[in-house]
């Protein structure tokens, strides 16, 4: 019993050392924060998709978004903006409308009550002192 025990612990470690899965956690994950925090911070960028088609069918608009080189906190103001690396939140605006809301969950958007039609929402990521870095605007239609 304790031989075959030996065996496959031997076998799982000539795996494990294997080159095919000699994969790092920088290689995945990328840097460390403490490594990113010497040198500048590469650009923020703002990824949209567009709203899920089989939630538009009953009124919802579900839209997901993430952003690069920024993480979506609820950190405001001028000590939140040095923080590093950036944090930041977004501001959404649905059809051009004079009133936006800001949101810090990283969560995806879900915007229910729209009446039939075009519409669209613009999506704009911003630094904790509510100044923007980028910018989507996304378009649908409620059938």
């Amino acid at each position: 019993m304790k031989s075959l025990f030996m065996g496959v612990v031997g076998a799982v470690a000539l795996l494990g050392a294997s080159p095919i899965m000699a994969q790092s956690v920088k290689d995945v994950v990328g840097p460390m924060i403490a490594e990113q925090i010497h040198g500048e911070q590469p650009p923020a960028k703002l990824l949209v998709d567009p709203p899920v088609p089989e939630h538009l069918e009953h009124g919802r608009v579900i839209i997901q978004y993430r952003a690069e080189n920024l993480r979506i906190l609820p950190a405001f103001g001028p000590h939140a903006a040095q923080i590093i690396p950036r944090v930041g939140h977004i501001h959404v605006t649905v059809d051009d409308n004079p009133w936006r809301w800001a949101d810090a969950s990283g969560l995806p958007l879900i915007v229910n009550g729209l009446p039939k039609g075009p519409h669209h929402i613009r999506i704009d990521l911003e630094t904790p002192l509510h100044q923007t870095i980028d910018s989507q605007t996304v378009e649908f239609v409620i059938p």
